[in-house]
């Protein structure tokens, strides 16, 4: 009884005390700097955030083609307010390390980033695999 007591209290000890130790490495000065980091980038996103209205219709029209110009704009109010309520939120929180650690809370992590067409991958998979009948008929 004395051992299981023994072993729990250190597995305790172990378990309190072992995230301290992890975390003990970082300097006062870069953690500061990370909270900053997501200050600035939460009160950016929050004033910056209509420009997501442009942004999704331009990038929806270009997908999905004249559809696209009457989806972007209700893509955009959408998106609009998701990076408005994301930048509010890391502003408040600017001083918990959450998530990961000080990590941006949306992708792309500015307006202005994303405006790049997405690699179609499959198109170049496809290729590879169609071969020509006359090619399948040689050993």
């Amino acid at each position: 009884m004395r051992k299981l007591l023994l072993i729990s209290v250190l597995l305790s000890a172990f378990v309190v005390l072992g995230p301290g130790r992890a975390t003990a490495d970082q300097r006062p000065e870069v953690i500061v700097e990370k909270m900053a980091v997501k200050l600035v980038r939460g009160v950016t996103n929050t004033f910056t955030s209509i420009a997501e209205l442009p942004k999704q219709t331009y990038l929806t029209g270009r997908e999905m083609g004249a559809v696209g110009y009457v989806i972007g704009p209700v893509k955009g109010v959408g998106m609009t307010l998701y990076r408005a309520v994301i930048g509010i939120t890391e502003v408040v929180f600017c001083m918990v390390p959450q998530p990961g650690y000080y990590d941006p809370m949306i992708d792309p992590e500015f307006v202005w980033q994303g405006w790049e067409p997405k690699r179609d991958t499959t198109k170049a998979i496809e290729e590879k695999d169609q071969v020509a009948p006359d090619e399948k008929k040689q050993p």
